[in-house]
């Protein structure tokens, strides 16, 4: 991973860049309580031969969960509003056989927590990130969610409020809006999530194994370029 870490050394020292994709964030006063995380699957040890940042689309994700106790703090509007989030930072193996469950060193904090909800606002989901993901990639959480928030903090964001007004919008028109913020990215290394309603849901940007961008597979690919998509803006 030390071939990883300088390119991510150079993201953060980059002045200029977008710092969050909230809108507005109110981290909750006093200590978080680390949920509890139940493993769901196997354990797989494998080599990691990449990574993919997985960014939801808020608005999108928080319609009709506006009341649900589990999403109160990204969805009630009390926590603030937000665009993307980060879901998580996974890492990759070969085909379907990627790294997951592996044994953590360290337990995530309270602190740790409260750092992190800013960019993803749940302690639910951080938790779970650290202990399916991370814990493969990390001794330590503060060193997986370091890397995650390094990469998070690089990134420039197109107008999503402007491209949701766009009738004609395409799939591959985010993918190139995309790369036009990020001059490092180009649209092949962007994947889309829509749902079958045909709803923006989620961005996933492909990595190599020393976190650069590299275009994304099949499985992560999404719809075709010439997809139809609708962004619902939620404000």
């Amino acid at each position: 991973m030390r071939a990883a870490f300088v390119w991510l050394a150079l993201l953060v020292a980059i002045p200029g860049q977008a710092a969050a994709q909230a809108y507005q964030c109110r981290i909750p006063t006093g200590p978080i309580s680390v949920p509890t995380v139940q493993q769901n699957e196997p354990a797989r040890r494998v080599p990691i031969t990449g990574y993919t940042l997985s960014l939801t689309w808020s608005p999108e994700y928080c319609r009709g969960r506006e009341n649900r106790a589990a999403d109160s703090l990204q969805c009630s509007g009390h926590g603030g509003r937000f665009g993307f989030v980060a879901h998580g930072l996974w890492p990759e193996g070969r085909g379907s056989n990627w790294p997951q469950w592996c044994p953590a060193a360290r337990a995530l904090t309270s602190r740790e927590l409260a750092r992190n909800l800013c960019m993803t606002p749940s302690a639910g989901l951080l938790a779970n990130e650290w202990a399916k993901h991370g814990a493969c990639m990390a001794q330590r959480p503060e060193t997986y969610f370091h890397t995650q928030r390094a990469l998070w903090n690089s990134l420039r964001w197109p107008d999503f409020d402007r491209l949701s007004r766009d009738d004609t919008l395409t799939v591959g028109a985010i993918r190139q809006a995309f790369a036009d913020a990020n001059p490092r990215w180009r649209p092949a290394d962007v994947g889309v999530g829509v749902n079958e309603r045909g709803w923006l849901t989620e961005l996933r940007l492909c990595y190599n194994a020393s976190l650069r961008p590299v275009a994304c597979d099949v499985r992560r690919k999404g719809p075709r370029d010439s997809s139809g998509v609708t962004i619902w803006r939620g404000l």
